[in-house]
């Protein structure tokens, strides 16, 4: 990868089962970027735990975290590695 990328985790709620489609889609479109994902479902509160990891210039990974967070009952928090 470039010296110009950055590895991150993006963590991932999701609260509201009908923005699924829309998470998967935007998640699909950033494919190329994506290392891993890793989802829990968490059965009693019915939300889901998505982590992914991503290698990306720091725009394309704030790019996708903020729209990831502006899906209806998706919050997300994104953390980078130092390196």
């Amino acid at each position: 990868m470039s010296n110009d990328t950055r590895t991150a985790l993006i963590g991932i709620i999701v609260e509201n089962e009908t923005s699924v489609d829309a998470l998967n889609t935007l998640l699909h479109s950033y494919r190329r970027n994506i290392i891993g994902r890793m989802g829990v479902p968490h059965p009693v509160k019915e939300l889901s735990i998505i982590s992914i990891a991503i290698e990306a210039d720091q725009n394309t990974i704030s790019a996708l975290s903020g729209k990831l967070g502006a899906l209806e009952g998706v919050s997300t928090k994104t953390i980078y590695s130092k390196k």
